[in-house]
C-alpha cells in the first residue's frame, strides 16, 4: 500500500445511526472534523484546528449526535489546559465539557449504552448532564492482546490484524492489519502503513489505495482513499455509488455556528 498523497482521514461510525465522524490531519499540523450522513449521502465539514486531534483515542455516540476527541492544542490557554478531552456536538470541536489531561498519556474515553456510568471526576469545562442523562462514558484502557514485549513500551513493533464481517452477510469480512501504534497515530513514515482488504469465499481482495475502511449498517462499504476521497462501495467493493473529496478542502477559522454550543 502506497502512502497517502492526500490528507490522512480516519472514521468512526456509529453504532445505532448511519452517521461517520471523519477525523482528518493535513495539510501541516492542521486537522478538521466532519459529519458524514451515509443514508442521506451528505458530509457536513465541522472545524478546522490548528493542533492534533488523535483519532483512535475517540469516539462517537451511538446515535451519531456527540464526539468524545482527544485533543493537543498547544496554544490553549483555558481551564482543560491544552490536551484535554471534549464532549461536542458533531461535526464541531466546539467543547461542551472537557477534562483536562495535562499530557498525551492518555487512551481517551468510549461511550457505554448505560446511562449513569461515568468517570468519577467531574470536568473543568462545562456540565455534560445532557449527555449523561442518555449514555455512559468511561476511560479506555490498554489493549492487552496480542502481548507486548517488555521493552516495547509505545506499541511500536505489534502487529495487528482485525476483521469485522458485514451486517446481515457473515462469511464477508473486512480486515485491517497494521502496527498497534499506526492504528492511533498518523505516524506511517515511523510505524509503517496499514492495509485492508476484503475475504469474500476464502479468497481475498485487496483495497488498493485505502487508508481507511469500515461498513456501513445497511453492508455498504465505507472507504477513504489515499488522495483523500471518502467513498460508499457495494459490498464486494466493485462498484462506487457515492464520493466526496476531502482533499479540495483548505484550512480556515471560521467560527462555528450557534448550534454548536447546544447539546
Amino acid at each position: 500500500m502506497t502512502s497517502p498523497s492526500g490528507p490522512r482521514i480516519f472514521g468512526i461510525v456509529a453504532n445505532e445511526a448511519p452517521v461517520v465522524a471523519v477525523i482528518r490531519r493535513g495539510p501541516s499540523s492542521w486537522c478538521a472534523t466532519g459529519r458524514w450522513d451515509v443514508a442521506a449521502a451528505t458530509y457536513e465539514p465541522g472545524t478546522w484546528i490548528h493542533g492534533t486531534v488523535y483519532p483512535q483515542r475517540c469516539d462517537l455516540s451511538p446515535d451519531g449526535r456527540w464526539l468524545a476527541a482527544f485533543v493537543l492544542k498547544q496554544s490553549g490557554d483555558w481551564a482543560a489546559g491544552s490536551a484535554y478531552v471534549s464532549l461536542s456536538r458533531l461535526p464541531w470541536l466546539t467543547a461542551l465539557a472537557a477534562w483536562g489531561i495535562g499530557s498525551t498519556w492518555t487512551n481517551g474515553v468510549h461511550f457505554l449504552p448505560e446511562p449513569g456510568l461515568w468517570p468519577a471526576s467531574e470536568p473543568d469545562v462545562g456540565d455534560p448532564t445532557p449527555c449523561r442523562e442518555r449514555y455512559g462514558l468511561a476511560w479506555t484502557g490498554a489493549a492487552s492482546t496480542p502481548p507486548r514485549d517488555p521493552d516495547d513500551v509505545w506499541d511500536q513493533r505489534r502487529e495487528v490484524t482485525m476483521e469485522k464481517p458485514s451486517p446481515g452477510r457473515p462469511d464477508l469480512l473486512l480486515h485491517a492489519r497494521g502496527w498497534y501504534a499506526a492504528f492511533r497515530a498518523f505516524e506511517p513514515d515511523r510505524f509503517g502503513e496499514s492495509a485492508y482488504w476484503l475475504e469474500i469465499d476464502g479468497g481475498s481482495v485487496a483495497l488498493d489505495g485505502v487508508q481507511w475502511a469500515d461498513w456501513s449498517l445497511d453492508g455498504r462499504l465505507l472507504v477513504a482513499t489515499s488522495d483523500g476521497r471518502l467513498q460508499v462501495r457495494d459490498e464486494t467493493a466493485a462498484d462506487v455509488t457515492w464520493e466526496h473529496n476531502l482533499a479540495e478542502e483548505t484550512p480556515h477559522a471560521t467560527p462555528p455556528p450557534p448550534e454548536a454550543s447546544l447539546w
